[in-house]
């Protein structure tokens, strides 16, 4: 039965930093002016992250000044779709790297392709 996965958010914090340090370094290094946060609540039930900003492709000579990207992880949704730890495990993973996919110009589409 989904929703029955209760972590704390540091222990949830601590899944995000795991599946962030999974990014290869090669791509982490090009990541520009992008925040990373875990929230308690989406703003919409299914939504499990959600990336607002310029991704780096469309960033022009316009681009300085701006607040950074900001990407946000959601806690409870990610644990209510979930049934196991495994789970929990694997949906951030997914997660996380679907919104800094995101932050790198690749869209819905093209990440469904992918398998994310």
């Amino acid at each position: 039965m989904a929703g029955v996965i209760e972590l704390s958010r540091d222990e949830f914090e601590d899944l995000v930093g795991e599946a962030l340090d999974g990014i290869p370094s090669e791509l982490t290094a090009h990541m520009r002016n992008v925040v990373i946060v875990v929230e308690d609540d989406a703003p919409e039930r299914g939504l499990l992250g959600l990336y607002q900003g310029v991704p780096l492709t469309e960033r022009g000579d316009w681009y300085g000044g701006v607040l950074p990207d900001h990407i946000s992880i959601y806690r409870r949704e990610i644990l209510r779709i979930c049934e196991t730890q495994e789970d929990v495990v694997e949906e951030v993973r997914i997660t996380v790297v679907h919104e800094i996919a995101h932050h790198f110009g690749i869209d819905d589409d093209r990440l469904h392709e992918l398998g994310y």
